[in-house]
């Protein structure tokens, strides 16, 4: 991946936690590294296919002195934040913020602090078997574009499948969506379950009726295995009702475990399904 650097920006401002650095202020030395694609801006000579350090130094200047912070790794991860939402074509930011006042009472060059964000792609499947089911997807789909550092890129068709485990309940609609989020798996995993709540999700009986069910299916190509979260979704290979609607919208994506695409791997359950 392509690099822009920054380096040393240097600002005054108001962070700390003792009440003389929010009163009195101090200087920050704050180094940028984008990564992001510069191939059409290197062969079109064009600004706009880029990002303008400038504007970019400017605007990283104003955010950082927009709030009082006790810690610089609060700064940081704000900074990073703002320049993700801020310029689309930046993929992952690299920001260090060096604190060379810092006030221990010994002799040093700088504290400094380094933090590495990025976008990510994740895929999640939903799920509705009581109430108004489209609604409540809608509703839920709707909420999750609406989280901080998160957006809905592609949302499936809406399917109707039959309840799988406890069959004494309604047929669910399901459909699977593409997100793109500045979340780590965990957090993620934390907001979506927040959501389930605020949508009035019971846990009583497993596999049982429910007003939605949001699940991780894939989380960039990682492999994750923890007792919160798994990922790839263990049975998503075996489930239609998850397959189908992730075909419609990533039938290329490539499973990193079973290595086979989705569209092979739905091809080859409906197949055995029809058997």
């Amino acid at each position: 991946m392509d690099k822009i650097n920054i380096e040393d920006l240097e600002v005054y401002a108001y962070h700390g936690v003792n009440p003389e650095e929010k009163a009195m202020g101090q200087k920050f030395l704050i180094s940028l590294e984008l990564s992001l694609d510069l191939e059409d801006a290197g062969n079109s000579d064009d600004l706009d296919k880029t990002v303008n350090y400038g504007e970019l130094c400017l605007a990283a200047e104003e955010e950082f002195k927009k709030e009082k912070y006790d810690l610089i790794e609060s700064a940081a991860e704000k900074l990073a934040q703002f320049i993700l939402n801020k310029y689309e074509l930046v993929k992952s930011i690299k920001v260090c913020i060096k604190k060379p006042w810092a006030p221990i009472g010994r002799p040093l060059r700088y504290a400094s602090v380094e933090v590495e964000r990025g976008w990510h792609t994740a895929y999640i499947a939903l799920g509705s078997n009581l109430g108004d089911k489209n609604s409540y997807l809608k509703d839920a789909i709707d909420k999750i574009d609406k989280l901080p550092g998160t957006i809905v890129k592609k949302v499936s068709g809406m399917y109707e499948t039959k309840p799988v485990g406890y069959l004494e309940q309604d047929n669910f609609l399901n459909c699977v969506i593409e997100i793109k989020t500045l979340y780590s798996p965990k957090k993620l995993l934390e907001q979506l379950m927040i959501i389930e709540q605020i949508l009035k999700r019971e846990r009583i009986i497993k596999w049982g009726p429910r007003t939605i069910d949001l699940d991780i299916i894939f989380y960039d190509d990682m492999v994750i295995s923890s007792e919160e979260l798994i990922v790839p979704h263990p049975r998503m290979h075996e489930r239609l009702f998850v397959l189908k609607p992730l075909n419609d919208i990533a039938p290329y994506l490539m499973h990193p475990l079973l290595n086979k695409r989705i569209m092979n791997i739905f091809e080859e359950l409906s197949r055995v399904s029809e058997l």
